[in-house]
């Protein structure tokens, strides 16, 4: 028994059309739709905050009224997808809409809650869950008045539940990325929760179309030997005892070979002996891959060892805001220039009682995107001069602000960009990554009807 699992989309901004052309291009049993990444999780976060209803993928919903159409006229595919963001019953109840005036309001739709742990931050510090920084071991306490999103990544377990009660549609907030994949094969196969090989090869196919069109031919090596405009997303012919094909829909761009599946592999994994997700601890180092024709590769003999007994979470806490400005300096010498312009502009911010934190001054064009690797040309004649400050006061950035259009008139000759406007003052969410206890999170699952979910 093979089932066919599909992924339309990589974060969120992937492309809106995809998800469509590799449904209609392609027989799948399942379509996954990837959007969180832990800047995503800020940016829903600050969502949230400025409406309680918000909070989840949008995206999601301009792609699943695109899909509707083909979606009915293919009655065993089912979509599983972690849209819901921080607000996952709200994204549910945006989608019933959708569905239901698409006339398909009688789909079962899937919930999967629990993530979010942010009402039980206070709980959870009292009772001794420290949630110290993984990078740093600073505990949270110092910070925890400023968090505004906390997130525990939840594994396979609900979405292969909410699809055993008959779930067409599975919605989750923050789950791990391959688990939506671990998810409809355990369903599919019946696999037992400690069959740990089976586990991690399900997870390493999941991790290797998570990223969409990265395992085909997007960030490849050598993209210019690839048609990335139609570029094909990518596709897991997933069997029995976990092991995969890797594909792309017949015709279209891009390429799948043993190089686009390999570097994939090992983007993002830490260490590759232990790729830690809630489902599993797999061992990447035994896995096989072989390039079995065009655009087909095949991946197997991955290991696992029993889950971690911890979640990893993902918190935001405000941090502060930024602002950031450019400018085109032209002429010669036009680095010293463009620093020069900083230099008034600092400044100028420091002459209006202001010493900003922190400034980070770039000469784009002149070898500065990636430091110290290339020198600048000797007859560079342009750059762009890009300026980021960030402080804890807002009435500091928003000076700074104010400090770029007047180079227009008192500041050197050759200067161009200015008449965009003043940047845009934006607070700041840092990013935490701590663990918390699994014992400690209760992951839920719902399923009722697409109209029900948007009487809800």
């Amino acid at each position: 028994m093979t089932i066919t699992i599909g992924n339309g989309a990589g974060f969120l901004g992937d492309s809106l059309s995809s998800p469509r052309r590799l449904i209609e291009s392609a027989p799948l049993d399942y379509l996954t739709l990837e959007y969180l990444a832990e800047l995503t999780l800020s940016i829903l976060a600050r969502r949230r905050e400025k409406d309680p209803a918000a909070g989840y993928a949008d995206d999601f919903l301009t792609v699943l009224a695109d899909l509707a159409p083909v979606w009915r006229r293919q009655p065993r595919l089912k979509i599983i997808t972690n849209a819901g963001g921080i607000n996952p019953r709200a994204c549910a109840a945006a989608a019933g809409r959708v569905l239901a005036a698409a006339g398909l309001g009688d789909m079962p739709v899937g919930v999967v809650t629990g993530d979010d742990l942010l009402p039980e931050l206070p709980g959870l510090l009292a009772s001794g869950c420290l949630f110290n920084n993984l990078d740093t071991g600073q505990p949270l306490r110092e910070l925890k008045e400023q968090v505004v999103s906390a997130n525990a990544y939840l594994g396979a377990r609900e979405i292969a539940d909410a699809l055993g009660q008959g779930a067409r549609l599975v919605v989750t907030g923050r789950v791990a990325d391959a688990s939506l994949t671990v998810g409809p094969a355990v369903h599919e196969f019946a696999w037992a929760w400690e069959d740990w090989h089976r586990l991690a090869r399900a997870s390493v196919a999941g991790h290797l179309i998570e990223c969409g069109a990265q395992a085909t031919g997007g960030f490849y090596a050598h993209w210019q030997e690839t048609e990335l405009a139609d570029v094909g997303y990518p596709i897991a012919e997933l069997s029995d005892d976990g092991a995969c094909v890797i594909t792309k829909p017949e015709g279209s761009g891009g390429v799948v070979n043993r190089e686009t599946v390999a570097e994939q592999l090992v983007y993002e994994i830490g260490d590759p002996a232990h790729y830690l997700t809630p489902d599993v601890d797999v061992d990447f180092t035994t896995v096989e891959i072989e390039a079995l024709g065009a655009n087909r590769v095949a991946v197997q003999r991955a290991t696992g060892r029993p889950a971690p007994d911890h979640y990893k979470v993902s918190l935001a806490y405000r941090a502060g805001y930024t602002a950031s400005g450019q400018l085109l300096v032209y002429g010669r010498e036009p680095v010293t220039k463009a620093r020069a312009c900083a230099d008034i502009i600092v400044r100028r911010v420091r002459a209006a009682g202001f010493e900003l934190a922190q400034v980070q001054i770039e000469c784009l064009g002149a070898g500065e995107g990636v430091p110290g690797l290339h020198a600048p040309p000797a007859d560079l004649r342009e750059v762009m001069l890009r300026i980021t400050v960030h402080d804890d006061r807002r009435e500091a950035v928003e000076r700074f602000t104010k400090e770029i259009a007047p180079l227009a008139t008192s500041g050197p000759a050759g200067l161009a960009g200015y008449a965009a406007g003043r940047p845009v003052v934006r607070p700041v969410f840092a990013y935490w990554p701590a663990l918390v206890p699994k014992e400690l999170v209760k992951p839920q699952w719902q399923v009722q009807t697409a109209a029900e979910w948007a009487a809800a």
